[in-house]
């Protein structure tokens, strides 16, 4: 009798996860049964599904809809659907990947079944405690069975929390595939003049997180920092940033401001075009800091805090939302220096896939 294949789950919700997740679904797929739990916490097309169709992510089994609400409201509900879905399915490893409520939800779900979870993006800490990605982070972390990390520092940072074994340094997933994706990056210029920009020296600015655009004095902060850019400015919104422009009545406003071009949230691929012609980006992401300096762009972090502390020696400029300081970091001649990803030259999809397959085994599979 042909032994099964052991099943492993991966439990996502949101852009950067997808992102993560894109290489890592097609390895595990060649070893395991490998099944997709979509929360819904990002819900709309330019914010999944585009991502599903130009990753050539497979379809998730289910979809929770999951979105909106306050944090611990979003988050149970999803511990209950996901807990749900373990419960029919089975599986034998869950992998959460980030710091989201999606990732804490699917921790917690597989941890109070006894199912073994590895945590994709691992150890990475901003040294704020009440930040709701920080408290998501350090949770889940502490109930994993096996951590990869994609940084020296995130495996320090684990260590200092007394955390001494199922730690695999594996590399950045996000990296090598931007790695793989750096010529299509190159080579989609025209989607710059389908975005509406028409010069080289533009910026490019996001934000999304709760403690910008949630606080009607911070997203006030924000709006009077746009008026003060000195280049074209290319602005994504984020169907949370648009919400509040619009509940704090600043929507208008902002539309009004010279050379900044509003749209829609853009798919990966015009993204990180965007990223690489750009003069600098602006932003309060974690997984764009990153991607940024790997496609040789400076950053200007939104906030006074990154859990990237490495990326600090590398060309990313804490700002916060103090238009002094922004204005004034411009006006530098900015410089990126190289960053690597890999572990020992080895793929961290192939690093991850190996190590749960060890776990695995050793589980009795």
């Amino acid at each position: 009798m042909m032994k099964t294949k052991p099943k492993v789950v991966s439990v996502v919700g949101a852009r950067p996860q997808f992102i993560k997740l894109a290489l890592l679904a097609k390895e595990l797929s060649k070893r395991f049964r490998h099944l997709i739990v979509h929360t819904g916490q990002h819900f709309d097309d330019n914010m999944s599904d585009i991502f599903f169709r130009q990753l050539r992510i497979p379809r998730p089994l289910v979809n929770l809809n999951v979105a909106g609400g306050t944090h611990g409201a979003m988050t149970g509900r999803m511990l209950v659907r996901v807990e749900k879905v373990l419960l029919k399915e089975k599986p034998d490893l869950v992998l959460v990947y980030g710091d989201t409520n999606s990732t804490l939800a699917g921790a917690l779900a597989a941890a109070k079944l006894s199912v073994p979870v590895g945590h994709v993006e691992a150890g990475m800490r901003s040294f704020v405690a009440n930040m709701p990605e920080e408290i998501n982070r350090k949770l889940t972390d502490h109930v994993c069975q096996i951590l990869f990390c994609p940084t020296p520092v995130s495996v320090k940072n684990l260590k200092a929390e007394g955390i001494r074994k199922k730690i695999v340094h594996s590399g950045d997933v996000m990296y090598e595939l931007l790695d793989i994706s750096r010529q299509m990056i190159r080579t989609n210029r025209k989607a710059l003049t389908r975005l509406g920009i028409k010069e080289t020296r533009f910026l490019l600015l996001t934000v999304h997180r709760a403690a910008t655009v949630d606080n009607e004095a911070s997203i006030r902060q924000l709006v009077d920092c746009i008026k003060e850019l000195p280049h074209p400015t290319l602005f994504p919104v984020h169907p949370r940033t648009r919400k509040r422009l619009k509940q704090f009545k600043l929507w208008n406003e902002l539309k009004r401001v010279d050379r900044l071009i509003l749209t829609e949230p853009l798919g990966y691929l015009d993204m990180l075009t965007a990223t690489f012609y750009a003069r600098a980006v602006l932003t309060d992401s974690g997984g764009l800091q990153k991607e940024a300096l790997f496609l040789g762009t400076p950053v200007l972090t939104l906030r006074e805090e990154t859990e990237w502390l490495e990326t600090l020696k590398l060309g990313n400029r804490l700002v916060g939302l103090n238009k002094g300081t922004i204005v004034s970091v411009l006006g530098e001649k900015l410089t990126v220096k190289p960053i690597a990803y890999r572990v020992k030259n080895k793929k961290p999809s192939r690093i991850i896939v190996e190590e749960v397959t060890k776990l695995l085994s050793l589980r009795g599979r």
